[in-house]
């Protein structure tokens, strides 16, 4: 076996109401989660990380990819994306690092929703319950604040030491009333490019 996979988890929430407004159309965020044994656990240091990512990633990326795209209906209707992992403490940030920061992990969400933007994503370290944040953005453009979502969860026995939680998550709208404006206004005030925001 590739990875040992414990369990996945599948999260809709459904925003109605924000602000007291009644939202024009319903913000919904979708995260996939797979809770894994960390293939590296026990092993003390290991220099070489690849055969286990080659072998893990693509596995993972395939299996939460299709769990949002059932969610959803289709790739088409995903606006915004993200990924997170969440190493168990016995672990390294490296390791929940390797599995997501991957184009064979990565690439199956991108293609099967289209997207041009580089994945958002957090790359943390916790015990079981620890928050799971899901960082989320426009898949093709990444100045569309509205766009620029979190999805925050945890599981209540996840990650386990020797464990690490890998995820997905997707938005249908983005945030209801959004109303400050997307980041190329605030270039052209400023006089910035795209390409040097910070004018440096």
């Amino acid at each position: 076996m590739a990875i040992e996979i414990r369990k996945t988890l599948l999260q809709v929430e459904t925003t109605l109401i924000e602000g007291g407004r009644s939202a024009a159309q319903p913000m919904k965020l979708y995260s996939a989660f797979a809770v894994v044994k960390n293939p590296w656990a026990g092993r003390g240091y290991v220099e070489d990380l690849q055969p286990e990512i080659r072998a893990a990633a693509p596995v993972l990326g395939a299996l939460l990819t299709q769990m949002i795209l059932d969610a959803v209906g289709s790739g088409e209707a995903v606006e915004g994306y993200g990924k997170a992992a969440v190493v168990g403490l016995d672990g390294e940030l490296e390791h929940a690092s390797a599995l997501i920061h991957t184009l064979r992990f990565g690439n199956h969400y991108r293609n099967a929703v289209g997207a041009k933007s580089y994945l958002a994503f957090t790359n943390t370290r916790g015990p079981a319950n620890a928050p799971i944040m899901i960082p989320l953005m426009d898949k093709n453009d990444a100045g569309r604040r509205s766009h620029y979502l979190t999805i925050q969860t945890a599981i209540s026995d996840a990650p386990a030491a020797d464990e690490i939680v890998i995820a997905l998550g997707a938005s249908v709208g983005g945030r209801p009333h959004h109303r400050i404006g997307d980041r190329y206004l605030d270039l052209a005030e400023l006089g910035q490019g795209v390409d040097n925001p910070a004018g440096v």
